[in-house]
């Protein structure tokens, strides 16, 4: 596991600065507009654009050398910053820029984070895959943890310039030890007829491959669902802490550490314990988990509540991604990866820029209007919520927890969801190759 051990160093590294440059961001378009709808957006053009380059990310990843694309996308990335220090030092840099500019950085990083989730599986041997993958989800929630009390604590001091300096700063260590190692590649030989296939017939695989697993799409359709309420209400719970703080970036910042200490001290215990050793559990009672802790802290209006419950839903994340990504690693073959995770998670982002889309309008509009205290809801759920500033985003945040709960519970009743372990070998277990595309045209 050595070479996964550098690059994943690199990736820890760089995930800090990127996510101080989210979190700053985040800050700066607060204070420029106050309205949750502005921060929603932005959450959105991080997300719509990856569901178009997914699509080409998956064919890129199969085709061409992964550690080749993992250097141009965060080359590319830095770039996209550097852009918008350039426009900031300059008074320059408007809201519609940073929509746009971060619509770049998401076409990229999904480059790069398909090429390095689709490496796992050959860096690591099989039974690491858990521990592989806790290590992955332990970059995202350390990152969580150091990035917003950097941020938080940096951006009075030196503002958005030089948070994007320290972005810049940790692309270059990540790039730095990418050209230090060697990344596997599949097999040429386990290519499916390049020059005959169109792009189209290399797009749609993916989609045609989980389509004839049924026991992958209903993977797939349980992660969807789960992944549209939980991106609903992780696109509200900033602005709604801000609200109710009168945009305290200390709280919000504090809040942040807890959901990055929850995350670390999941993916520690996973690392150590292994997981359940049917996996499909693991990401069911993740869900379930994740759902009660979001409950607390939207009916919470305390900051020690909002920390704790934020700290305990976030335990349980590493558990339900690293229990899903085992699962795809096991079940699908390295040499379609690419096209599979993207199909995969093209669907998943489509869902969620929805979501992130509708929740800033369904809080400014509906919900919050709906909590007043002449609102239409006001009498109902005042008592739990309140019915100042943030208590209709707060009451919608709670309703999204709830559906989180809900599909957790819900997916026990499914078999072909239940039993994906069983009823699908694994792709190291049969001499299953990519299903002939003729035969899956015809098919579908």
């Amino acid at each position: 596991m050595r070479t996964f051990l550098i690059i994943w160093s690199g990736q820890f590294i760089s995930k800090i600065g990127s996510n101080m440059s989210i979190f700053a961001l985040f800050l700066w378009i607060w204070q420029f507009t106050e309205t949750a709808t502005a921060i929603a957006l932005l959450t959105f053009f991080m997300q719509l654009p990856q569901v178009f380059a997914s699509l080409f990310s998956g064919i890129l990843v199969d085709y061409f050398n992964r550690k080749h694309l993992m250097i141009l996308a965060d080359t590319c990335v830095a770039l996209c910053v550097i852009t918008m220090g350039l426009l900031y030092s300059t008074n320059h840099l408007l809201i519609w820029h940073l929509y746009a500019l971060v619509a770049l950085c998401a076409c990229f990083g999904n480059i790069q984070n398909l090429a390095y989730s689709t490496s796992i599986a050959l860096m690591v041997p099989k039974q690491h895959y858990i521990r592989a993958s806790s290590m992955s989800s332990f970059v995202i929630e350390a990152s969580a943890i150091i990035a917003p009390a950097l941020a938080g604590t940096l951006y009075p001091v030196i503002g958005l310039l030089g948070i994007f300096i320290i972005d810049i700063i940790t692309f270059v260590v990540a790039m730095g030890t990418l050209l230090l190692v060697q990344i596997p590649q599949p097999s040429q030989t386990d290519t499916t007829n390049l020059e005959s296939e169109t792009i189209w017939q290399k797009m749609a695989l993916g989609f045609r491959y989980i389509v004839s697993k049924p026991s992958l799409l209903a993977m797939t359709i349980a992660f969807s669902l789960f992944w549209f309420v939980h991106q609903l209400g992780e696109t509200l719970h900033q602005p709604m802490i801000l609200a109710r703080t009168g945009g305290n970036a200390q709280v919000l910042g504090a809040v942040l550490t807890a959901a990055g200490v929850g995350g670390v001290i999941g993916a520690l215990i996973l690392s150590m314990w292994g997981g359940f050793k049917r996996r499909v559990r693991g990401m069911l009672v993740g869900f379930i988990g994740t759902g009660l802790g979001k409950i607390v802290l939207g009916v919470g209006q305390k900051p020690l509540i909002w920390i704790g419950s934020k700290l305990f839903s976030s335990m349980n994340i590493p558990l339900l991604f690293s229990s899903n990504n085992a699962i795809w690693y096991t079940k699908v073959p390295p040499h379609i990866q690419g096209r599979v995770f993207a199909a995969n998670e093209a669907t998943g982002m489509i869902i969620g820029s929805v979501a992130s889309l509708i929740a800033g309008p369904l809080a400014d509009r509906v919900f919050e209007p709906a909590m007043k205290s002449e609102g239409l809801l006001a009498s109902i759920f005042g008592p739990i919520f309140g019915t100042g500033t943030g208590s209709g985003i707060a009451l919608l945040y709670v309703i999204t927890a709830i559906g989180i709960v809900l599909i957790g519970v819900s997916g026990y009743a499914f078999p072909t969801l239940r039993n994906v372990e069983e009823t699908l070998p694994d792709h190291d277990m049969t001499n299953e190759e990519t299903l002939p595309d003729h035969d899956m045209t015809n098919n579908g």
